[in-house]
């Protein structure tokens, strides 16, 4: 049986017409689903017998939702969605000035190992597929009983090391009949997989493409990014600018401050000679604290002389708000907490 989110609706209206019902009963189906209705037998104006057909062949997987936290602080959500298989994933819902954002996951689990991330801390179990990774949109946006318009793939996993399904995944939100949620609200953030980086640049897509650089240079990247064994922060610009090139779009640089490893006045100076002249946006990240890890946030100072110094030498930059904080809402912190409290 297979996920009828991972469809598309062209992809639907063949399997009506393979199974000798009509084309449009498929964009009857997708208001259904999107409207919140996941029994195909509870689908009104269906007939019988392609009610039967379609629960003999498709499932409709939306996650349940195991546990879900809201932050005294700011109002950010924190789900834990368990999928049909048990694996369980977590997303995040942010509320802004201009609407509801969710940080989905792309992955169970995360094969990087970043120091400073807990999604990776038991390595990876296996790939969402696209219909999957809607489904925590379709879930999220059901919980709070409001419309998600932003989307930022940056939860557990590395988005390109599951390139196809976002692909699709990318198609699936876009459409008009479902999610319609448009290529310029969402973000994907990537730890840098060069290649993936030129293939996506050849889609020519309108998203923003956020890189997870940390470091100002190889040899302290490599200790807390074991990607940068494989690709050198020269390899990554080369491929970022490619995709400026191919799409027009500026790119976020994502960096965390580390105390004592990445965060002083040597350091900003190194990221300002690699980023000046480039389309591009750095957002700062006061790092939230992982238990298993020795590593520990910048100080409060250093961040801010940080965001001067490039502020100064010309390189757009903000401070990333520090959200849910009294929820464990980092990535793969909740997670991993609520596996080990049920093994």
């Amino acid at each position: 049986m297979e996920n009828i989110l991972d469809q598309n609706l062209e992809e639907l209206q063949n399997w009506m017409e393979k199974n000798s019902e009509k084309k449009f009963r498929a964009k009857q189906v997708f208001d259904w689903v999107y409207d919140g209705i996941y029994d195909f037998d509870s689908m009104g104006n269906l007939p019988q017998g392609l009610k039967s057909k379609l629960a003999s062949y498709f499932y409709i997987d939306i996650p349940e939702i195991v546990e879900a936290y809201k932050s005294e602080i700011d109002g950010t959500v924190k789900l834990l969605n368990r999928f049909r298989d048990g694996n369980i994933i977590e997303s995040v819902i942010m509320k802004y000035k201009y609407g509801n954002t969710i940080c989905i996951s792309s992955q169970v689990g995360c094969r990087m190992g970043c120091k400073f991330c807990a999604s990776t801390l038991n390595g990876i179990v296996r790939n969402l597929s696209a219909g999957e990774i809607i489904s925590e949109i379709i879930a999220g946006g059901a919980y709070i009983s409001e419309r998600i318009s932003n989307v930022v793939i940056m939860g557990s996993g590395e988005p390109l090391d599951n390139y196809n399904n976002i692909i699709k995944f990318l198609e699936l939100v876009n459409l008009e009949h479902g999610l319609n949620i448009g290529q310029r609200h969402i973000t994907l953030s990537t730890c840098g997989l060069v290649p993936k980086i030129y293939d996506l640049a050849n889609k020519k897509l309108q998203i923003t493409l956020a890189i997870s650089l940390h470091s100002s240079n190889d040899e302290e990247r490599r200790k807390i990014m074991p990607i940068a064994n494989k690709y050198s922060i020269v390899d990554i610009m080369e491929a970022c600018k490619y995709y400026i090139d191919m799409t027009g779009r500026r790119i976020t640089f994502e960096y965390a401050l580390i105390h004592g490893e990445n965060d002083a006045k040597e350091d900003a100076y190194e990221l300002v000679g690699i980023l000046r002249g480039m389309l591009c946006h750095v957002n700062l990240i006061p790092m939230n604290e992982v238990k298993e890890s020795k590593l520990k946030k910048s100080t409060n100072q250093n961040v801010k002389t940080f965001r001067d110094i490039l502020d100064s030498s010309g390189i757009e930059v903000t401070i990333r708000r520090e959200l849910g904080a009294d929820i464990n809402a980092a990535c793969g912190q909740l997670r991993k907490s609520y596996l080990e409290s049920h093994d």
